[in-house]
């Protein structure tokens, strides 16, 4: 397999990544084009990112194979979206094995096959839903939201509850509160029961 782009690597995380002791690991690349990107680099050409092949990556990263035995942890892929490159993290994981929890944080932006792929490997997902609200899911990120919430109701059925985040934004110009709570309801309503509601904090 190639060597594909990365925004960066960040070692040491606790808390923020899912299980234990995490790697970020950021692709290059996003099917969105959100107005508060907090990832500029991902939508820019990739003159210059590093460049890893699963087996370059799982060596670099593997420095930190004590933390992740002990605290249960291992690498969470982020950018960007992390499962346009669902072939690179299903060789990631044959390297890795079942020591190394991986952790996908995306906007299930992508096709139902990815989801699908992605779902036999992952051990958890953190999903950011952005907004229950077609209308301003749209004109926030330009996509259409029925993409992610048809595919966050296909992956619960895959790996259960027990095995997602969701992060319900409160974005500034763009929703509300009371589009919060809809969204929140209806997360919930699907059968959801991890909520991270959070105010993205924005420069103006």
């Amino acid at each position: 397999m190639e060597a594909v782009p990365f925004i960066g690597i960040d070692r040491h995380r606790l808390g923020v990544d899912g299980v234990g002791v995490t790697t970020l690991a950021a692709f290059h690349g996003c099917p969105l084009q959100c107005r508060y990107c907090l990832n500029h680099r991902c939508l820019e050409a990739p003159d210059g990112l590093q460049r890893y092949t699963p087996q370059q990556l799982y060596d670099r990263v593997g420095v930190d194979n004590l933390y992740f035995i002990a605290t249960g942890g291992g690498v969470c892929f982020g950018g960007g979206e992390p499962l346009l490159r669902v072939d690179f993290i299903e060789e990631f994981k044959r390297l890795c094995g079942k020591g190394w929890n991986l952790t996908a944080e995306t906007s299930l932006q992508v096709p139902a096959a990815s989801v699908r792929r992605a779902a036999a490997v992952v051990g958890d997902f953190i999903v950011d839903i952005k907004e229950g609200n077609p209308d301003i899911y749209r004109a926030y990120t330009g996509g259409a939201a029925s993409v992610a919430w048809d595919n966050l109701a296909l992956l619960l059925g895959l790996v259960g509850p027990e095995h997602i985040t969701v992060r319900v934004p409160l974005i500034a110009d763009y929703n509300t509160e009371a589009d919060t709570d809809r969204t929140a309801e209806r997360l919930t309503a699907l059968g959801i029961t991890r909520l991270d509601r959070f105010t993205y904090l924005t420069k103006k």
